[in-house]
């Protein structure tokens, strides 16, 4: 029978088949935290509260924004006139803007333990100007959870929309958060944090 999602234990046979201390802490933040591959290879040393226990977590987006290059008036991609002048808008101007938001997510202290750890093994890299805990791209972050979960044996995973059989992979720790926490608490305040948590 081939699953849907990982149970916590078998997400910590995988965190166990990692070979270093990165590729272990990079597994238990994708599953601890929930969060998106690209915010955790974003998450720098600054990221970290140890006070308060927590991860700021920095997810940026780009909206495109049309304009009518005659009067500035607001267009839709489907606009070939512009509703405020009138006048044929087949070349709009587009501006670009850059949307952030930011969410801070409890770390158990067992995760800080171990993050506090691999910053002062010099774990960090820097990479555009910041200290970043992984300094990696998205595909060796893939080859990464495949690779643990090869080793620890784990089975191919079901995607539930498409019916499709795929390896384990960073978003499947997201859903194993997801269908974990659900678990523990499915009161209506428990999906609303859960909603909270992945944006």
């Amino acid at each position: 029978m081939i699953k849907t999602y990982l149970e916590p234990d078998e997400v910590k046979r995988l965190e166990e088949a990692a070979e270093y201390v990165r590729d272990r802490l990079l597994i238990r933040l994708l599953f601890r935290l929930g969060c998106r591959v690209s915010e955790a290879l974003g998450i720098g040393v600054d990221d970290i509260d140890f006070a308060e226990g927590a991860v700021t977590i920095k997810h940026l987006k780009e909206r495109v924004k049309l304009s009518c290059p005659f009067c500035g008036g607001r267009l839709a991609r489907a606009h070939r006139f512009c509703p405020a002048c009138g006048k044929d808008v087949d070349e709009a101007v587009s501006q670009t803007r850059e949307h952030r938001r930011f969410r801070s997510l409890p770390v158990d202290p067992d995760t800080l333990g171990m993050l506090s750890d691999y910053i002062k093994r010099k774990g960090p890299r820097q990479k555009g100007g910041r200290l970043l805990l992984f300094g990696i791209n998205r595909h060796r972050a893939w080859q990464i959870v495949r690779g643990c979960a090869e080793r620890a044996g784990l089975p191919h995973l079901r995607n539930p929309e498409s019916g499709r059989v795929h390896n384990v992979s960073p978003h499947r720790l997201r859903d194993a958060f997801a269908v974990h926490a659900v678990k523990v608490n499915d009161s209506g305040d428990g999906l609303r944090l859960l909603q909270k948590h992945l944006p």
